[in-house]
């Protein structure tokens, strides 16, 4: 098995508190800098800007998992993994159909903007990327697994739109792949408050809005290859660590 450093959370300039520096080039940059081999573009409630960053990751050696952090309608953040092109495709038009028709202030929120390679707007994105879509949390779950994902509660030690702070508990029907903590705790710390999750699968990634951000914390997997399928196995298998540090610089 070989080691993977992964940063499964990283936001592009589409999402609104995404600062505009986090084009795909900087972002792929970046990731090699930190010694990072694989990451997710995870933006809010949108997808617009994930096919570019995988054919520049192609390109530059960094693999990259298509997936989105979409905000429910209980306000709980949600990361979720798809295994392909075409289901991120058929999960953006899900999102369309339930995403708020609110509008977003630039001036208050941030530009929602897609780029291409060359860092070019080729869309922005009128509708607010910060409102709770139509579906609650368990109806989200179940469309992100009949696409194929996988479905893991974002940063569930925040006080604010993590599954514990919005909800109080996790429901005990909903079938996520794992959970995510941030990087102010380390899965040991944070079950030390609640022992019924210990023995869970716990990610741990930056949620980098800031291209500083990306791998200050990570996840190291082993498996064979840097593709979904062994990524799938290695997560469910419970073949990674949270590391609540930044990977060691390797861009071999």
């Amino acid at each position: 098995m070989t080691r993977y450093n992964a940063d499964l959370h990283i936001h592009t300039c589409l999402s609104p508190c995404g600062d505009l520096e986090m084009s795909p080039r900087n972002i792929i940059c970046r990731a090699r800098e930190r010694g990072l081999q694989l990451i997710a573009i995870t933006d809010h409630n949108s997808t617009r800007n994930v096919r570019v960053c995988m054919e520049r990751g192609v390109r530059e050696r960094i693999a990259v998992i298509p997936g989105c952090e979409v905000n429910t309608q209980e306000e709980v953040h949600c990361l979720c993994y798809f295994p392909h092109l075409e289901a991120i495709e058929r999960f953006q038009r899900y999102l369309d159909r339930r995403m708020s028709s609110l509008l977003n202030d630039p001036v208050r929120f941030g530009y929602q903007v897609a780029v291409d390679e060359n860092e070019q707007i080729v869309y922005e994105e009128k509708r607010s990327l910060f409102m709770g879509i139509a579906d609650g949390i368990e109806a989200l779950e179940r469309q992100v697994h009949s696409l194929g994902g996988l479905f893991v509660p974002a940063h569930i030690d925040r006080q604010t739109n993590g599954i514990l702070s919005q909800l109080g508990f996790i429901p005990p029907e909903l079938d996520y792949d794992a959970l995510e903590v941030s990087k102010r705790t380390t899965p040991a710390a944070f079950t030390k408050s609640y022992p019924e999750l210990a023995g869970k699968r716990f990610l741990q990634s930056s949620d980098a809005h800031y291209p500083e951000d990306i791998g200050c914390v990570h996840t190291r997997f082993y498996m064979e290859k840097p593709e979904w399928d062994h990524f799938r196995r290695a997560l469910l298998e419970k073949r990674f660590e949270a590391m609540n540090v930044p990977p060691l610089t390797d861009v071999s």
